[in-house]
């Protein structure tokens, strides 16, 4: 089953109200249109064509891996097409099929893209095209069909009459095209309707007079939610979270409270993690067999080994091996590999750091672009000072040392294997294996100065006051 796809994301999104392009409004962490492309990719589509238009320069970043077509001018899903021709004649000679979809749907399956292709092709029609019972109409294009069940035409909400009106058989906007056919058909739409837009949909009239099959196949209303503004996002986010958390609890993914946890699609989760509410996790994340997450912790593009527990932290583009254990309040920057068994505690933060196998930076501590050994203790309050205002300083600190609390390392700056440093120490040259190293200014000891303070206050008030007295005897 050969198949490529097109994907419309040319319009305005006004009622987004934003300053940004509607396709790249993100749903569970992931942009509109890349749920759209990916889910067309895991269907099987051999080519992806996206066509843009409105601030196009937002959305090109995103659609790299497709065939981008610009339309100049938004005219309507049928003009999406005509801009498109060009592109699509190579493959029409071939007697391709063509997918059709919407960008701002992003609940659309896989599985619904491949059984669209499939029923296109395997009862030769002209166009499949997907529809729905809704539960509100309002909105949607309602699907006539005729006496045998085949489709008739399909009618824009505000071009439809009272009766039309009154079906519940919507079009979700989703098409499977024998391509040749649609390509003829092109020069026969126009534009009279309540838009004065080249609607896609009058193609449907036109094959079915011209004697084509014009056929639907049925969806969840879900997969045809269609994103328009932000009520309708934070809906179709809903629903997304309600399948996404559904299918990991199938797979032994225990949730403490479900509607409290949000994964985005591209996470793979092994059996037997715990997440627990007000998580969540994005991007490219991978969380290993036993791992508790949570709770208030946010995970994005990171690798999280088996047997983890990271409680209310945040944590992006890092490693950690198995065992490791990180929070509460911990920061985990771009970089950070955690190796095994080690620890991050309390109000931590590192970036681009490794630390080794059972080492720990227990609490309030700052760790950039450092490399620690194996079995090291990082003291609290201690402080890679590995920037000047211009450049980045590498720290190491070797096997078994021992950091103590309060400690400012100034990078670049190596701490030798089993060295000690004192609590309170500036370290600013290497520190030998095995030593003992202190920096710090001398104490002093003032006696009796808090009785000194006292009898100099008293001594000031009462010189004020006499003062006072003078200046108000002079005015008199």
């Amino acid at each position: 089953m050969a198949f490529s796809t097109l994907i419309l994301a040319a319009g305005a999104g006004t009622r987004m109200v934003s300053n940004r392009a509607k396709p790249v409004h993100e749903l569970l962490g992931k942009p509109l249109i890349r749920w759209v492309i990916d889910a067309a990719q895991t269907a099987g589509s051999e080519r992806v064509f996206t066509v843009l238009g409105y601030q196009r320069e937002q959305v090109i970043p995103l659609v790299e891996d497709t065939t981008v077509v610009v339309q100049e001018e938004c005219l309507g899903t049928g003009h999406a097409i005509m801009v498109t021709r060009v592109e699509l004649e190579h493959l029409a000679s071939k007697g391709a099929s063509l997918v059709v979809l919407n960008a701002d749907t992003p609940l659309i399956l896989s599985d619904t893209i491949r059984m669209l292709a499939e029923t296109q092709q395997s009862t030769g029609s002209a166009v499949c095209l997907l529809a729905h019972n809704a539960q509100n109409p309002a909105g949607y294009g309602r699907v006539i069909l005729g006496e045998s069940g085949q489709v008739l035409r399909v009618v824009e909400d505000k071009d439809a009459n009272e009766e039309e009106k009154r079906s519940c058989l919507c079009n979700s906007g989703a098409y499977c095209f024998d391509l040749p056919l649609l390509l003829e058909s092109l020069g026969k739409l126009g534009n009279s309707n309540a838009k004065g837009e080249y609607y896609l949909t009058d193609v449907f009239e036109y094959l079915v007079k011209a004697g084509e099959s014009v056929v639907a196949c049925m969806a969840e209303e879900s997969e045809a939610q269609g994103i328009n503004d932000r009520r309708q996002l934070a809906l179709a986010t809903k629903l997304a979270q309600e399948r996404i958390n559904t299918e990991w609890m199938l797979a032994g993914v225990t949730m403490l409270d479900p509607s409290a946890v949000w994964i985005g699609a591209d996470v793979k989760i092994d059996n037997d993690v715990e997440i627990l509410p007000q998580t969540m996790l994005s991007g490219s994340t991978t969380i290993g067999h036993g791992s508790v997450i949570g709770p208030n912790t946010r995970i994005t593009d990171s690798i999280i080994g088996r047997d983890c527990r990271i409680d209310e932290s945040i944590l992006i583009s890092c490693e950690l091996e198995d065992g490791v254990n990180c929070g509460p309040r911990a920061y985990l920057r771009p970089g950070t590999l955690m190796k095994l068994g080690s620890k991050a505690g309390t109000h931590v933060e590192i970036k681009n750091s490794v630390i080794g196998i059972g080492s720990k930076v227990p609490h309030l501590s700052y760790l950039g672009d450092a490399t620690v050994g194996s079995d090291v203790n990082i003291g609290a309050g201690t402080i890679t000072c590995n920037f000047d205002g211009d450049k980045k300083y590498k720290t190491i600190i070797e096997n078994g040392a021992f950091i103590g609390s309060d400690t400012m390392l100034v990078a670049p700056v190596v701490v030798g294997e089993g060295a000690t440093i004192g609590a309170g120490s500036t370290i600013t040259k290497e520190v030998p294996a095995g030593s003992l190293t202190l920096e710090r200014s001398e104490q002093k000891t003032i006696k009796d100065w808090a009785a000194k303070r006292d009898r100099s206050n008293r001594s000031q008030k009462n010189t004020s006051k006499t003062e006072a007295e003078k200046s108000t005897k002079k005015q008199e």
